[in-house]
């Protein structure tokens, strides 16, 4: 389970101090597919950091299976099962597609199983297992090949910060597809994805709405889906992908 108690974070511009997250609560439980969403500016991406350590509350708690996990750098928080997905893949130039999937995992694993998780993302894998992380690859493929290195690592927690960024509608699509078999075989994990997508909100267990930085309505997605459906937000998100 995760829980942020009393959240807070700002930032220094021009020698002026800006809240960006205010005295902020949320719990998420075991084996839930949960979907933050609101309006640009809200404060989703910040809160995606915070919980993967990118940068540090100044105020309040964050707690990871009852320890606090506050003050655990990025790195600590990874080996303790913590997984981050950015909304721009990192390219690696000169390495593999299975050196990372290896790197992931921890340990040398086969081409075979390597070629297992790049099948389940979607990608034909002898066609990418060897292929160079690099700028030769779309969008689309780099958001799977990152999702396959997080089904990899077996992860505690994972978050995706607005994955459908950057991409076109059909490799959407087959994102969609491949939450949705994330979901139906969430095991002892859970997932928090950052998104306004009518579509990624639709498939949630729970839902939370976050607006000028503090949780404005969270529940499941009968209780919340009806109310953000429609928004400005989801609309402009949607008009993107066209």
């Amino acid at each position: 389970m995760l829980e942020l108690k009393n959240i807070s974070f700002e930032v220094t511009e021009e020698g002026k101090k800006i809240e960006i997250i205010r005295d902020l609560n949320l719990t998420v439980g075991d084996r839930k597919f949960f979907v933050i969403t609101g309006p640009n500016g809200s404060g989703k991406s910040t809160l995606a950091k915070l919980i993967a350590g990118i940068v540090k509350p100044i105020s309040g708690q964050i707690l990871l299976d009852g320890v606090d996990i506050t003050g655990k750098s990025i790195t600590e928080r990874a080996k303790m099962g913590v997984g981050f997905a950015f909304q721009q893949p990192v390219r690696f130039k000169g390495i593999k597609v299975l050196d990372l999937l290896r790197i992931a995992a921890g340990n040398q694993m086969t081409v075979a199983s390597a070629c297992e998780y790049l099948s389940e993302v979607g990608l034909c894998a002898r066609d990418y297992v060897h292929r160079e992380v690099n700028a030769s690859l779309s969008g689309g493929e780099l958001k799977r090949i990152e999702i396959a290195t997080v089904l990899a690592r077996k992860t505690r927690l994972t978050v995706f910060d607005e994955p459908e960024a950057g991409i076109d509608l059909w490799s959407f699509q087959n994102l969609i597809r491949i939450f949705e078999s994330m979901r139906k075989n969430i095991e002892d994990s859970s997932i928090i994805i950052i998104s306004h997508q009518e579509r990624i909100l639709n498939i949630a267990d729970e839902i939370a709405v976050l607006t000028n930085g503090r949780i404005e309505q969270q529940g499941t997605r009968d209780e919340v889906y009806p109310s953000v459906v429609g928004t400005e937000a989801a609309q402009d998100a949607c008009a993107m992908l066209k």
